[in-house]
């Protein structure tokens, strides 16, 4: 039987998506650039509201409030 208590990129990203799209006030300052980066560099395709609210997180991750991030959480839902 194969070890899974490592979970894969998609599956880890997936689960960050949820989180800042159910809870996006618990997210760290990390998890909020993770997602920003996420958003920017893995072909995503955000808006050009999108691609402003991350590039907002990676200046200052505390800068956005929680409907913006869950902007970012719901954007990488959709694509996984």
């Amino acid at each position: 039987m194969a070890d899974h208590s490592i979970p894969h990129a998609a599956s880890s990203i997936h689960d960050l998506g949820r989180k800042a799209a159910h809870t996006p006030d618990l997210l760290t300052d990390a998890e909020r650039i993770r997602l920003a980066k996420h958003v920017l560099k893995e072909g995503e395709r955000p808006t050009d509201e999108e691609q402003q609210i991350a590039q907002e997180i990676l200046k200052d991750p505390q800068s956005v409030d929680a409907p913006q991030i869950g902007k970012l959480g719901h954007k990488t839902l959709a694509r996984h």
